[in-house]
């Protein structure tokens, strides 16, 4: 007898919360994944509400071995598009680098099992603040903070000004949080909670290493269970909650 969608999503929780104890975090992390995706499929709430949290610590414990060798070998600088990471740690990837190839930066460091967290700093504006992106190739989440030092505008380069060297971890922290309460804002309390859970899962895959987006996502899909399935599209939603703009787009 072939399994059930709910049977699979058992079996795979069950696989990810095995990694876990093993300290296996990205193979944790993979199941997790998979589970939460076929229980969206299936509308599956109360299982995703489950799956979020285990999945969130598997995300945790690769973000403290990032910080962990951030430690001694500080924030990472990359703005070669074609670059790809050697070994764990933070990396704040810069212009001429742009958010689709951090994104790839981080795929390719979890193909190959290297705990790194990841931003992109795009260009100084013209009120002194750097503007943080993540992107999923269709969603971008976007926070204004200011950078590390006061800096003057520089045309002339890519990046608009003249860094004198690598952030702190510290803020680096802080503009990684800053970008995912930033996503957190974007999501419409009166929205009907299916639709909540939509803009979640697409901010989480945008920006994966978030906690508060995990437990977000997990009292929307809580609320949810057992709600009748909404009456308009969730486009029409999003459109009448100016949802489509990018995240931070005011840029100047």
């Amino acid at each position: 007898m072939a399994q059930t969608v709910g049977t699979q999503i058992d079996e795979l929780m069950d696989r990810a919360s095995e990694s876990l104890v093993a300290m296996r975090y990205f193979e944790s992390e993979r199941f997790g994944l998979k589970a939460l995706t076929l229980a969206h499929r299936a509308l599956d709430f109360e299982r995703m509400a489950r799956i979020t949290l285990p999945l969130q610590e598997a995300r945790r414990q690769k973000a403290q071995l990032a910080m962990d060798a951030a430690a001694t070998e500080g924030v990472r600088v990359v703005d070669d598009p074609r670059a790809r990471c050697k070994a764990p740690g933070l990396y704040l990837v810069q212009p001429p680098a742009i958010a689709i190839e951090t994104r790839s930066l981080v795929f390719d460091a979890d193909h190959r099992g290297i705990p790194i967290l990841a931003l992109t700093r795009e260009p100084l504006t013209s009120i002194g603040k750097w503007p943080i992106v993540m992107v999923n190739g269709e969603v971008a989440v976007r926070a204004q903070v200011p950078p590390p030092w006061a800096l003057e505008r520089m045309d002339g380069s890519p990046t608009r000004d003249q860094a004198p060297g690598p952030p702190s971890v510290a803020w680096f922290l802080g503009a990684s949080e800053a970008l995912g309460d930033g996503a957190m804002a974007q999501v419409n309390p009166d929205d009907h909670p299916s639709y909540r859970v939509e803009d979640l899962l697409e901010f989480l895959d945008c920006h994966p290493m978030h906690e508060k987006l995990h437990q977000m996502l997990a009292e929307s899909c809580r609320a949810a269970v057992g709600v009748p399935p909404p009456e308009t599209s969730r486009r029409a939603s999003r459109l009448a909650y100016g949802k489509w703009r990018r995240i931070g787009e005011d840029r100047d």
